[in-house]
């Protein structure tokens, strides 16, 4: 089966060295991450749109690479096409009546095709030759231009046409890797988790960064999505996930910093600390998620402080956005629901914080820190490869992981509901229940206790890294089945 790739407009408009700069950057993309599905997979294209075969049909496989194809960014849209050699309009109509048939029955229908090249007839030919032959002999209910059920599409290409099967939207954006790298702060909360994903589409290499207020269950439930984010729109990059314990710094400026001020003291801290893990990294912009005064700290004045205490870019993606839209954002890219269950932790209150910090009073206070708490928290950070992100915790935290399922045992189907529908799980000898991975924390306490559940997903990462987090909150009835256990 054969997919046909459009690039994101932006792309197109670019300058000859860089168009092709970056089409060959999503091409090597596409390959990575279809190569974990189709091993033989063929990815080609230079120019106008790049080309996948896959080396099957099985519908799950072409189900899967549709998936892939809707999340990685550089994509405007994908289409899944038949192609033939190009003889005459006739043969168009014998391919298009047998594909098209049973989904033209009983709808209306338009034929619109697109052509390359120099033939002995034009567009509109085709369009009226084949949609007067499936009208004719097929059940349709009749043509009709404006708002039609069915469009049948069709693409010629010189010599040769595609007969569109099934259409399916792209992310947008730039190729992942194709500009620079970013440590992003990562909360888990809406905002750094949107931002996270804007930088991403974007094509940028973003990397993660943790400042760890609240214990090991939060540092969990972050790194939870943040390997959501990286699998499902970035995973054919490479990314580091930092984790920078940050209790002794909040303990410092609760007991020296004036109360009005912490808010946009800790946020300092967090740049110095973040901007001496960037360069270490050689990264040059750092990303926050904050937006114009939707909070305190946040106002133009307070920014501009906070900014002065590193020389490092800071960039800000959702500067501008109201808070639904973000939410808007988070809901359609499938971190909603995940970062609502993400346990919150208000390190520094003030009951009133200043709006318009003065670049002398923040220095003053900043005199009374003891900066070696700030050093030691940058000294035993903990850097872990995002695709292993798991690896951290298993030092700390043992968590059962069986390829065989007791009697009585339940599994809990945790995976993303598109990856469910795509390639349902069950056993016919044992309960299979669904609840995805952001419903979780608050479901598994309704279950029965005297019960034990195994997680399942894919590849075994979130069903460990959930597992963790539940037996952190003190469910100690639940480990993971992975049947490719080793």
């Amino acid at each position: 089966m054969k997919f046909i790739i459009k690039l994101f407009p932006e792309i197109t408009i670019k300058s000859t060295p860089v168009r092709k700069r970056f089409i060959k950057v999503l091409r090597k993309n596409i390959r990575t991450i279809l190569k974990r599905s189709d091993e033989g997979v063929d990815v080609r294209g230079t120019w106008d749109f790049i080309e996948v075969t896959t080396s099957s049909d099985d519908p799950v496989l072409q189900a899967e690479v549709g998936d892939h194809l809707s999340h990685i960014p550089g994509i405007a849209y994908w289409m899944q096409v038949t192609e033939y050699p190009l003889t005459t309009i006739d043969d168009i109509l014998e391919k298009a009546l047998p594909a098209f048939r049973e989904r033209l029955a009983g709808k209306t229908f338009r034929v619109t095709c697109a052509r390359q090249g120099s033939h002995d007839f034009q567009s509109i030919d085709v369009e009226k030759q084949v949609g007067g032959g499936l009208n004719v002999q097929t059940e349709a209910t009749g043509v009709k231009l404006k708002n039609p059920d069915v469009t049948v599409k069709i693409e010629i290409k010189r010599n040769r046409y595609f007969l569109e099967t099934a259409r399916g939207e792209g992310l947008g954006g730039y190729p992942l890797g194709s500009m620079e790298p970013v440590l992003s702060l990562i909360s888990g909360g809406f905002d750094s988790t949107v931002s996270s994903f804007l930088t991403m589409k974007r094509g940028i290499r973003t990397h993660f960064c943790f400042f760890n207020l609240g214990g090991h269950a939060h540092e969990l439930a972050v790194k939870e999505v943040a390997y959501y984010l990286w699998s499902r729109f970035g995973s054919s990059h490479n990314v580091r996930f930092v984790t920078i314990p940050f209790e002794g710094v909040v303990e410092e400026i609760l007991k020296n910093v004036d109360n009005s001020q912490m808010g946009v003291i800790l946020k300092r801290m967090m740049l110095r600390a973040a901007t001496s893990v960037a360069r270490e990294m050689h990264v040059e912009a750092l990303v926050t998620g904050e937006a114009v005064a939707q909070v305190s700290s946040q106002t133009l004045t307070n920014l501009s402080v906070i900014d002065a205490a590193t020389d490092h870019l800071v960039l800000r993606p959702l500067v501008a956005m109201d808070k639904q839209d973000i939410i808007d954002i988070s809901a359609r890219i499938g971190t909603e629901e995940f970062v609502k269950n993400i346990p919150e932790y208000c390190a520094v209150i003030s009951k009133n914080p200043t709006t318009k910090a003065r670049p002398e009073k923040i220095a003053a206070e900043e005199e009374r820190f003891d900066f070696a708490q700030l050093d030691k928290a940058v000294a035993e950070r903990r850097i872990v490869s995002v695709s292993d992100i798991i690896a951290d915790d298993l030092t700390r935290e043992e968590v059962e992981v069986v390829d065989h399922v007791d009697q009585g045992e339940i599994i809990i189907d945790i995976r993303h509901p598109d990856e469910e529908e795509i390639k349902p799980f069950s056993m016919s000898d044992r309960e299979v229940i669904y609840v995805p991975f952001y419903r979780l924390r608050t479901k598994f306490a309704e279950l029965d206790r005297k019960k034990h559940y195994l997680l399942y997903c894919e590849k075994g990462v979130m069903s460990q890294l959930h597992a963790m987090h539940l037996r952190e909150e003190g469910h100690d009835n639940v480990g993971v089945f992975n049947p490719e256990k080793k």
